[in-house]
This record gives C-alpha cells, structure tokens and sequence, in this order.
C-alpha cells in the first residue's frame, strides 16, 4: 500500500484531499506543520507539501526531506503561481501544482511520480503470470502466451497493481477506474471483473490472482 505524507495547514483543504486520497486507495499520514516530519521518512513513498505554512515553510522542509531520502518523491502545492516561486520548487521538488486544482489532476500527478520512482525492476510475478509494467505486457508464464486485455480491463487491472497485498472494496474500484462515485446495486464492476478473471485466472470459477473478500471487495495478493 503506497503511504503518502501530505502537509497543510488548512483544515478545509486537507480534509478533503486526505479523504479523496483515502478513498483512491492511498493511506495519508495528513500533518499541519513541518514539524517532526522527518520522523515519517523511513515509512513513507510519496510527501506532498504546501507552501505556506506556520513555522518551516513547504520549501524548507523539502529541501531537508529530500537530503535525507532522495528516492522520495515530491509534489509541492501552492496558491503561488509567479515562474520565480514554481522554480524555486523545482529546483528540488518533482512536480508542482498550483492551487485551486482538480483532485483528478492530483491523482494523475502522484501516479505519474510513483511510477517514475518505482523501486522495482518493472517486473511484478504473480502465480502464473509475469507482468511487464513498463509497457504493461500480461504473459501466462505456463504457456508463454501474452494475455490481451481491453482499455477498461487494463485499468482496473492496472488499480489492483498499484495497490497489490490491499483489500479495496467496491467504492474504491469504481471511484478509482471509473472516476465516479459507486451506486449501490450497479452491476458494472462486478461484470468487469468476472470478464477480467476469464482472461487471467487458470480456473476463473475458482480465482486465485483476484480475490474475493467477502462483504468487504477485492483483493489481488503477490
């Protein structure tokens, strides 16, 4: 499960960004201040960071937080949209948005970060399947087959990857493939993924590489 450090001061904005990234699959460690930041290091994958903010401001607690973890990944958030100040972030952060932002963009930023410091060698092996995360090849390691999946299989495929070992229920699918929030009694998941297990699964009326968790959703384990 990717573990996300985020910094702001603002009650109302982090609330909801802490939710909306809750929901999206991530766990949020949401602080106020800068202050003992550092002691998350060890633990976390990603920090976002505001600007402004009481005591050391977002810029310095970056600058510090990347000396001691330079694998870490940064994405800087600020209503400051002057080139001097985006500089000034990109001189040491990753990326930077600049505020008010869609939470979707949000979402896109941190994929795109995770993904260019994977620590891995591109290569996830699960049960019979090898896949290729680079150019997300599916092969059946039993047959050297390629598997071949549609757009939407792809993504939803693609969300279990990301949050591999992580029971995600239905709401988090949904909201996370489909970007929109889950009706209660809507079949199009559930359709979804019995199309996605007659293409991955050995024996798709006993999986074993998509789990169901019952009363709870899914879970895909390595």
């Amino acid at each position: 499960m990717v573990h996300i450090l985020y910094i702001e001061d603002e009650s109302e904005i982090g609330n909801w960004v802490s939710k909306d990234l809750t929901d999206r699959g991530y766990t949020v460690t949401w602080l106020q201040s800068g202050e003992n930041a550092e002691r998350y290091l060890e633990t976390v994958d990603m920090a976002i960071l505001d600007v402004m903010l009481p005591g050391l401001d977002g810029f310095s607690i970056g600058k510090r937080m990347k000396k001691e973890k330079q694998n870490l990944p940064i994405l800087m958030l600020s209503a400051r949209t002057a080139v001097e100040d985006k500089l000034e972030g990109l001189h040491f952060a990753d990326d930077y948005l600049t505020k008010p932002f869609h939470p979707d963009e949000l979402a896109a930023r941190i994929e795109v970060l995770l993904r260019r410091f994977q620590k891995n060698d591109d290569i996830i092996n699960i049960g019979h399947l090898t896949i290729h995360t680079k150019d997300w090849r599916i092969m059946n390691k039993n047959t050297g087959a390629e598997i071949l999946l549609t757009g939407k299989q792809y993504h939803l495929f693609q969300f279990f990857l990301r949050h591999l070992n992580q029971i995600l229920t239905k709401e988090q699918l949904y909201e996370g493939v489909w970007g929109e929030p889950y009706l209660e009694g809507d079949k199009t998941l559930m359709v979804h993924i019995r199309y996605l297990r007659e293409k991955i699964e050995e024996n798709p009326a006993k999986p074993t590489i998509i789990e169901t968790i019952r009363g709870i959703g899914y879970r895909v384990k390595q």
